[in-house]
């Protein structure tokens, strides 16, 4: 079986947990995967491919790297992706699109750099097919990606098509969701599996919840439920793709879920100032198969009692900047108070609870008075974040204030 070069983007700050994830579902030492700062690379069979778009969580894409070398014009990439044997992977009646990204690049049109790509790829379509495949931006068949260094180029092909955060069940949503693929580094980061060492299960809750999308990321791996499993794949359109060993490995995901019984407490917890929010959670709940093991409540994230009488991890990403205008009691007094108040509260209610608070805010320890004891380095898109740890301590000990 032919073995390719992938490589897996992912969020800044995300690669290490994404070695991790990679290293568990291929069984490669982590030693021996490309680990760099804007994802993973490592070498895999076409099986490889499979278990990888189906499983990572973490991962935006799962791209195969098809020809790497250097360039100085746009005549270089045209040259370089004429040499690559496209024919082998798809047919001209599949539609294509070219994306091109780069890092300090001397060219002075990205545009004009993916029309070459693009022109290379359909001339060698059709000396040797007979036929040019059509491009289509908005749903292409297939996803070529060039990318740029200053004087580096990569070819890569796109197995995934849609990006890997589209698990297929968040229908409702509300302003600026937080992707899956950023949740599940977040619960990465934490170490939470549901969990402790002895089997006893361990609460998640977050309190400023939106639709839903960590407690239902969090429920899911608790679950085993692989984050592939309700959606398509580009592969499946691409000429090496084997039906039914794809078929194979999806049962196998499937034989390996972990069913929740009816009747048990629930896994994760979350809940909302917005009612409608709550409403969209619960749907994306059931449509994400653990609506038996998650509960979603109204409730401002200034008043909520523990879901439950252990003590568990508190996982957010709270409100910031106008954001906080809409956050609860303390809408319209400020970041400051709000966070003051949060504090306050937690202090109150959730001794012995470990909260975790992805922000951008690198003040947030001043305005919570607690002090972090672990900032992990985190992308939300464009935004730098950190995500904070505080081991929270009832007021009745040792508090940090």
């Amino acid at each position: 079986m032919p073995v390719f070069d992938l490589f897996l983007p992912c969020a800044g700050g995300s690669a290490p947990f994404l070695a991790d994830e990679v290293a568990r579902l291929t069984g490669q030492a982590t030693d021996a995967l490309h680990v760099g700062r804007t994802g993973v690379g490592l070498r895999g069979d076409w099986e490889t491919v499979l278990r990888l778009n189906l499983h990572s969580r973490i991962a935006q894409r799962v791209l195969v790297r098809l020809w790497e070398g250097p360039y100085r014009h746009e005549d270089d990439l045209y040259a370089a992706a004429s040499d690559v044997p496209w024919e082998a992977w798809f047919t001209p009646a599949r539609t294509i699109k070219v994306e091109v990204t780069a890092q300090r690049s001397p060219l002075r049109s990205l545009n004009f750099a993916a029309l070459r790509v693009k022109d290379a790829v359909c001339d060698r379509l059709r000396a040797r097919c007979g036929a040019r495949p059509s491009v289509d931006t908005a749903h292409p068949d297939v996803r070529l990606y060039a990318h740029l260094t200053t004087d580096r180029l990569t070819l890569s092909l796109d197995t995934s098509g849609e990006p890997l955060f589209k698990r297929g069940w968040r229908t409702d949503k509300g302003d600026a969701p937080l992707k899956e693929t950023l949740a599940a580094a977040m619960i990465a980061a934490t170490g939470w599996t549901g969990a402790d060492a002895n089997g006893e299960p361990v609460p998640l809750f977050d309190p400023c919840c939106g639709s839903g999308t960590l407690v239902i990321e969090a429920a899911q791996i608790a679950l085993r439920q692989a984050p592939g499993r309700q959606r398509r794949f580009a592969f499946e359109r691409l000429l090496p793709h084997d039906a039914a060993r794809w078929a194979a490995l999806r049962e196998q995901a499937r034989a390996h879920e972990r069913p929740w019984p009816a009747g048990h407490p629930p896994l994760a917890y979350g809940s909302d100032v917005a009612f409608r929010m709550v409403d969209f959670a619960r749907r994306n709940a059931e449509r994400a198969g653990v609506g038996a093991a998650v509960e979603f409540r109204g409730g401002d994230a200034l008043q909520r009692l523990p879901p439950t009488a252990r003590p568990g991890v508190l996982l957010l990403n709270p409100p910031y900047g106008e954001r906080i205008e809409a956050a609860g009691v303390a809408g319209g007094l400020g970041a400051d108070v709000f966070y003051e108040r949060l504090a306050a509260h937690w202090k109150t209610h959730f001794g012995g609870w470990t909260a975790w608070v992805l922000t951008p805010d690198r003040d947030l320890p001043r305005r919570l008075r607690l002090q972090a004891s672990r900032r992990v380095p985190l992308f939300n898109g464009p935004i730098e974040c950190r995500l904070l740890r505080f081991e929270l301590q009832s007021r009745n000990g040792n508090s940090d204030s």
